[in-house]
């Protein structure tokens, strides 16, 4: 099975990200998918049990978790602000965070620690949960069995182009592009 590359050029023009910064990322995240297809292919021929293919599983982990993080990252994204909606979701955060200005406060926040990765607004189905987390590279800090309903890339090559070391304006910019009916929708079909 080999994996496409999805195309995010809708992107371009998305205020607080220029068009140079999103090139590079897409271009990024297209090295990604391009990998993880190259690493199935190998792990195909290579005899389970052997140095060789246990090394090609652990890298497949890390191009996979790239490939997907992007593609939920670019997805949550849109050119047309678009305000966070009433329902499920709404009603949710404020249960668990007491608001959105609350969540907002943790997500970003997790945001600015120092280092790169994600930071992931996730739903724990068993639990009903919700939980900002920080993972760290790709394949490091996951909840097992969550869903993930918003991503945040703070990797530098998120922002450095636009905003140098300034990742606070990065975040603010990253908040009046989120697409929350999207993330709503990703939320409403995780729920039992």
């Amino acid at each position: 099975m080999l994996f496409e590359t999805k195309n995010f050029e809708n992107l371009i023009e998305t205020k607080g990200f220029s068009e140079q910064l999103l090139k590079n990322h897409f271009t990024l995240y297209q090295g990604y998918v391009t990998n993880t297809n190259k690493l199935l292919a190998i792990l195909d021929t290579k005899e389970v049990g052997t140095p060789e293919y246990s090394e090609i599983q652990r890298r497949f982990g890390w191009e996979w978790n790239g490939m997907r993080l992007h593609e939920l990252y670019f997805g949550n994204l849109t050119k047309e602000s678009k305000g966070f909606p009433d329902g499920k979701l709404q009603a949710k955060i404020e249960k668990i965070y007491g608001g959105f200005e609350q969540w907002k406060k943790n997500f970003a926040g997790l945001g600015m620690m120092r280092g790169i990765g994600w930071v992931i607004l996730l739903y724990d189905e068993q639990s009903g949960e919700l939980f900002n987390v920080w993972i760290n590279e790709h394949d490091v800090g996951h909840l097992a069995g969550c869903v993930p309903l918003l991503a945040m890339d703070v990797f530098e090559h998120a922002f450095m182009i636009d905003y140098g070391l300034k990742r606070a304006d990065y975040i603010e910019a990253f908040f009046k592009a989120i697409d929350w009916p999207v993330v709503s929708r990703r939320f409403d079909n995780s729920i039992k």
